[in-house]
């Protein structure tokens, strides 16, 4: 496989990825974080908002992460294979793409939005490294081992709500073991004292906000290791073993896609269903949900990641030629400048140091502000490419880890 080659379908597939990610973070850019989880935290269940919770968890909920995530993992082989083509080190190369993302992270989080991701993958891309020379069916063998022993995990821990709760009615009010599940519950299901507090907060000044950050919720991006590592590395992994099969560079022929997709989406989607039936029936009660949302959608989050990868790859051959699929590829291309430019515009439309919008938009109004988004990254990206060789935060990145001002302008 020629290593200096640009492949549509993988510069395709991450404009896909960029956008879709947008659909499942602007919840937590414009409400209070576990409103992502529960619209009765906050945002109401009224039938609108109701529909786009459900449409969320079916389709996009993990799903857009899962995309991004398989897709971190193939480019980790592909740098590296580049690298070694040009007779530059392979570990210098990506350690040093790592440790400068993991500060392009730190100051995402800090300085501008709390739902970064870019740490938890320079961390965990680190560990990937080692992994990159795995033959395929070692990859995927480890990577459904890690990925259900992190769905026992996850599942074991949510669903000990459950039994906390039993206990604590057992116990009886005002008992040691009600204390504790009032506590954990507060967590979960805060007030309404706790979501004004929370609102007030990201309308108030920006200096209010990063104190708060720095001081209260410091642990934040370390916490979304252990909350997410277990998902993170799997998919990275199916990432590799995608990229190295020829799946997601478009290779294999067009009736195993369809199979791919038929079966890995159908199968997905049932027991989801299921599940949102379930959640809508009993009110969106709180345990129920969590569980829902963080354990019990694994599965099906896994398959329709594989299912969405096959799917996307027949739109994009099938469309190849077309300038829309080229406007979808060039906004790939960019990612990195896409996604951290669409935090800084949703964090100054939602948050007080900007519009001040947070907590006032309903949650399916909110998907207005994510087509528009999508506008300006098909508008952008295809023309600043024309002219320059990356995007801007991609040329800094670029340039840092090489320790060299990279050449930007294409020449004439």
């Amino acid at each position: 496989m020629a290593t200096n080659t640009r492949f549509l379908e993988l510069d395709a597939l991450r404009g896909f990825a960029v956008m879709g990610i947008l659909l499942m973070n602007i919840v937590g850019f414009s409400m209070p974080e576990m409103a992502y989880i529960n619209p009765a935290v906050f945002g109401g269940t009224d039938l609108p908002d109701s529909i786009a919770w459900v449409l969320s968890y079916l389709f996009i909920d993990g799903k857009m992460r899962g995309l991004f995530t398989f897709l971190f993992g193939a480019s980790l082989i592909l740098i590296c294979e580049r690298a070694d083509a040009k007779g530059e080190s392979p570990a210098s190369t990506h350690f040093s793409r790592m440790i400068w993302l993991m500060i392009f992270g730190l100051a995402h989080y800090f300085f501008i939005w709390w739902g970064d991701i870019l740490f938890l993958y320079a961390v965990i891309g680190c560990g990937a490294y080692f992994m990159r020379n795995w033959a395929v069916d070692k990859l995927i063998r480890w990577a459904v081992i890690l990925y259900f022993s992190g769905f026992i995990a996850y599942a074991g821990f949510t669903g000990s709500l459950f039994y906390l709760q039993s206990m604590a009615e057992a116990a009886g009010a005002g008992s040691a073991m009600d204390i504790e599940f009032q506590e954990t519950m507060a967590e979960i299901a805060p007030s309404a004292i706790a979501i004004g507090q929370d609102v007030s907060l990201h309308l108030s000044s920006y200096g209010e906000l990063f104190r708060y950050k720095i001081t209260e919720l410091w642990f934040g991006p370390l916490g979304m290791i252990f909350q997410n590592g277990l998902e993170t590395l799997p998919f990275m992994m199916f990432g590799m073993a995608l990229y190295k099969n020829g799946f997601l560079t478009g290779e294999w022929e067009a009736h195993r896609y369809q199979r791919m997709a038929r079966l890995t989406l159908i199968i997905g989607i049932v027991p989801l269903v299921l599940i949102g039936v379930l959640v809508v029936a009993n009110d969106f009660e709180a345990i129920l949900t969590l569980n829902a949302v963080m354990a019990w959608s694994m599965p099906s989050r896994l398959l329709m990641t594989n299912g969405y990868l096959a799917l996307l790859i027949l739109l994009i051959k099938r469309f190849a030629n077309h300038a829309l699929m080229h406007r979808v590829a060039a906004a790939g291309r960019v990612a990195f400048s896409n996604y951290l430019g669409t935090s800084i515009i949703m964090a100054f439309i939602f948050y007080g140091w900007g519009l001040g919008l947070y907590g006032s938009v309903g949650r399916a109004e909110l998907y207005l502000f994510v087509f528009s988004a999508w506008g300006m990254m098909l508008l952008w990206s295809r023309p600043w490419l024309m002219r320059f060789k990356y995007g801007p935060l991609e040329w800094l990145w670029r340039s840092l880890a090489k320790r060299q001002v990279q050449p930007m302008r294409i020449a004439n």
